[in-house]
């Protein structure tokens, strides 16, 4: 999402829960997706103008591992086999790959390894609904892809006032951009002589999610597109609080001395929002409301 830590998100639907649980360290095959809603994955073709752009070094290799933190749906979480991460990000990221003629491998990782693992070359690309910020910015190249907010839910009957959760006990998972929030709001309550905030951190999205289900924490709060599909898997146990705030670019992480790759990958993704594939694949995955109509490395923050 949009602040100053290595984080980004939070939230992620109780169906995904038992395939979400599973080993952290599992590694995903190229993705042919059908996504929850039953519909193939979309292709791309690949553009020979733009494969020819790729660095050399990384086209004989014909492959990219992805680094990216499969406990986040519905933009990236593994199937029911517990080891193929599919979503938004992972259809959308394939057919970039596609684009360039290049194939995935998607790796599974906590989320606050995923950009070192970039910059010491582990990793490709870091594909993780990670909100482009100053910080990142100073470790990775970024090209942005996509619009996301952060949105707030509770137990349904659970009466939270976002701006007013002091004392209260407040689910989040660990180095997101929420935690930011969280610390900033604390603050304003210890500064006005009110009780702090109880920041729950957890390491995957689902136990954030199901802290709140269980009535452990009172709320939680994450990027506004995994909200909403917590809410929507958790059947009513959840609902929506508040408006969505805060709206900023996820990006790609690309290491620092790879800007010539990061470049074709924005082009790339400039050629899917043309030719179609880009509204395709959102439209796919109920995500529209965050498509951006222009692709940029490094954009100002």
């Amino acid at each position: 999402m949009f602040r100053t830590t290595p984080g980004r998100r939070a939230i992620l639907g109780l169906a995904a829960a038992a395939a979400l649980t599973l080993s952290l360290g599992a590694c995903g095959s190229e993705s042919d997706d059908s996504g929850s809603s039953g519909a193939p994955a979309p292709s791309a073709s690949a553009d020979t103008a733009l494969a020819d752009k790729v660095p050399a070094d990384i086209k004989s290799a014909g492959k990219l591992t992805i680094g990216t933190d499969s406990s986040y749906a519905p933009n990236e979480y593994l199937d029911s086999d517990g080891k193929t991460v599919i979503g938004f990000d992972v259809d959308l990221f394939n057919a970039v790959a596609q684009k360039l003629n290049l194939t995935t491998e998607w790796t599974s990782a906590t989320f606050d390894s995923i950009i070192p693992g970039v910059t010491t070359k582990k990793y490709a690309v870091g594909v993780s609904s990670f909100t482009i910020n100053a910080d990142r910015l100073k470790e990775v190249n970024m090209v942005s892809y996509f619009s996301a907010g952060t949105q707030w839910a509770a137990k349904t009957g659970v009466t939270i006032n976002p701006d007013d959760v002091c004392g209260k006990k407040i689910a989040v998972q660990t180095a997101t951009v929420q935690v930011d929030d969280l610390n900033a709001r604390s603050k304003k309550c210890t500064d006005g002589g009110k009780a702090k905030i109880t920041i729950d951190q957890y390491q995957k999205q689902s136990d954030a999610t199901n802290a709140v289900v269980t009535g452990k924490d009172e709320a939680m709060l994450a990027d506004s597109p995994i909200v909403a599909y917590a809410v929507k898997q958790t059947s009513g146990q959840l609902a929506l609080v508040g408006e969505i705030y805060d709206a900023a670019p996820y990006g790609y992480a690309i290491a620092k001395d790879q800007t010539e790759f990061a470049d074709v990958i924005g082009e790339a993704v400039q050629a899917l929002i043309a030719d179609g594939t880009y509204k395709t694949i959102l439209d796919k995955w109920g995500v529209t409301a965050g498509a951006v109509t222009t692709a940029e490395v490094n954009p100002s923050v």
